[in-house]
């Protein structure tokens, strides 16, 4: 399984704030941020993309406004992460700048992941950074949150964007370096387990024994929670000790981790969600020549359609038909009804000029779109 993480194309990285801050001194610890920084580069130079999910600012605030060791209460626990986001903000700038690849601040609330709009706005502007070879670096955005929304932990946050951005691979960088059978610290037979390829309840039990002491929200439970999204998206997970400097080099290396392993891959899962997971909330009926580059994997352009049916907003699932009223195909607008019913028919030179602003050049991308097996060539 070395050679796993090599092979992924997108990685998103979680980072515990017990690695990237002293729980002693509450100070940064320069020199792990900076191998970490060198594992990163090393993956950009062989084409990789990478993602950042950090914990830090609250640990990183407390200290810098002087707050007492031990439990905050929210709003002070707001006040540090404000104090804290833009310090640890710059650290990642700097760490990664010696490298020459800009970073960019991310901060995301559940609603970000949970609301269809609010997730495609977040959606397209990781995807656009990625596009520019920056390093996005996301956390929840503490500032803002409360105990009813956020997350409570950055592990659920990193397997959300992991799915957000199609990642092959998310990175859970602890202070454990895997799954055991039982809690190693309390039993010296506890066993490792290496590889997980299904979440069953005795997964689920081992998690319950297994202690973390990361000075941060999250514990085994939310890192079996966090599996359970990133394999059900079609994404590898890896859980390994990140206190070494260079954690990403130690995987790639053999060292000690557990790699939970999803039965299908972020394309086949994202495929199989667009066409069963979801309620079409509208159709669009497509002429001849449409369905024709359909059957050949091509995206739909608002030149092919000739009628639109329902009401639905941008991201929504949508019907694809052709003239007789068969269906060809499911896939996810990139336009609601109201802006589609404009530029149907219209090539994409268009949209500008009859919407006001520059959407997408495709009404439904390929990447978004899954055509009936009565579409594919023989032996697809």
């Amino acid at each position: 399984m070395s050679s796993s993480l090599a092979n992924c194309r997108r990685v998103v990285v979680k980072i515990g704030s017990s690695l990237l801050v002293d729980g002693a001194s509450g100070r940064l610890r320069v020199a792990w941020l900076g191998a970490l920084a060198a594992d990163i580069a090393r993956c950009q130079e062989r084409g990789q993309e990478t993602v950042l999910v950090s914990s830090g600012a609250i640990a990183l605030g407390r200290r810098a406004l002087g707050l007492a060791s031990g439990a905050l209460r929210l709003e002070e626990k707001q006040a540090a992460a404000a104090s804290g986001q833009i310090r640890l903000a710059h650290a990642y700038q700097d760490a990664l700048g010696k490298f020459g690849i800009g970073a960019a601040q991310v901060l995301l609330t559940g609603d970000d992941t949970e609301s269809r709009r609010r997730y495609l706005n977040a959606k397209s502007t990781l995807t656009t950074l990625l596009g520019l070879k920056a390093v996005p670096v996301i956390n929840e955005n503490d500032t803002v949150a409360t105990e009813e929304i956020r997350y409570g932990d950055n592990d659920r946050l990193a397997a959300r964007v992991a799915q957000m951005v199609s990642a092959d691979c998310l990175v859970l960088l602890t202070d454990i370096d895997g799954l055991y059978d039982s809690d190693p610290s309390a039993n010296s037979d506890a066993k490792l387990i290496p590889e997980v390829r299904e979440i069953t309840p005795a997964i689920e039990s081992m998690a319950g024994t297994t202690r973390s002491v990361d000075m941060g929200t999250g514990g085994m439970v939310t890192k079996i929670a966090a599996a359970k999204i990133a394999m059900a998206a079609g994404c590898r997970m890896v859980l390994t000790d990140g206190r070494v400097e260079g954690p990403l080099a130690r995987v790639e290396a053999g060292g000690r981790c557990t790699w939970f392993l999803p039965s299908a891959n972020p394309r086949t899962a994202r495929k199989n969600w667009i066409a069963s997971g979801l309620k079409p909330s509208g159709t669009l009926v497509l002429d001849d020549g449409a369905v024709r580059a359909l059957a050949r994997g091509k995206s739909l352009l608002p030149a092919g359609i000739s009628a639109i049916k329902g009401d639905f907003q941008r991201g929504d699932a949508v019907i694809l038909q052709d003239g007789a009223g068969t269906e060809v195909g499911r896939g996810l607008s990139a336009y609601s009804a109201a802006d589609a019913r404009r530029i149907l028919g219209h090539k994409s030179g268009e949209i500008e000029g009859l919407l006001g602003y520059r959407g997408r050049d495709e009404m439904v991308h390929r990447d978004d779109l899954v055509v009936t097996q009565a579409l594919l060539p023989t032996g697809v």
